[in-house]
């Protein structure tokens, strides 16, 4: 995955990034960091709690979910957690957008054993219960309404969430969902990234 450096341009290879991301990285065709990722990716990847505005298609995704993938990566679970209790938390204000943040993280992180998994509103609801409940999933791309179902039934238990992420607030603000991503993030640990 060896990058020719160039004048002003941060390579992935350039972060300590595990070498299965790294392989994802190079067989996406990424090279160069964007903008928004050679901003963000110092301080995501040192723990840092970041915000983030930039264009759509500027890399903003792929941006937390290295993060995510390399923190889960790097910090192994010493015991088995139960189902339904994710690491990393990704609330997306619409069905499409998370489901692409899902695929996104499953073409990044294809050579990782870290799962990921969307819950969405207008598909199955025990089916993506089952899936939940399989086995532990490392990261949860979930729609605010439906993430609530799942939390009133007692199918999810947000209570090891690790890094939480609110992709496009600004929609979801628009889309009057704040009183539920409130009540999401009160059932996530005070300390997270």
């Amino acid at each position: 995955f060896d990058v020719t450096p160039e004048e002003g341009k941060d390579r992935f290879q350039d972060f300590a990034l595990p070498l299965p991301l790294l392989r994802g990285i190079h067989e996406l065709g990424y090279q160069f960091c964007t903008p928004i990722q050679s901003a963000v990716l110092p301080l995501s990847l040192a723990d840092y709690d970041v915000t983030g505005q930039a264009q759509t298609g500027t890399g903003k995704t792929a941006a937390f979910l290295i993060t995510i993938l390399t923190h889960c990566f790097e910090n192994p679970l010493e015991h088995t957690v139960d189902p339904g209790c994710p690491r990393a938390l990704v609330l997306a204000p619409t069905r499409e957008l998370a489901l692409q943040i899902e695929g996104d993280a499953k073409a990044l992180g294809r050579y990782m054993e870290e799962r990921t998994l969307a819950v969405v509103g207008g598909m199955d609801l025990q089916r993506q219960k089952d899936k939940l409940h399989a086995k532990p999933v490392d990261l949860l791309v979930a729609t605010p309404g439906r993430l609530i179902d799942f939390i009133n039934r007692r199918d999810v238990n947000l209570r090891h969430v690790e890094i939480l992420v609110i992709d496009e607030a600004d929609r979801m603000l628009d889309m009057g969902f704040v009183p539920d991503v409130r009540r999401i993030v009160y059932q996530t640990p005070p300390k997270r990234k």
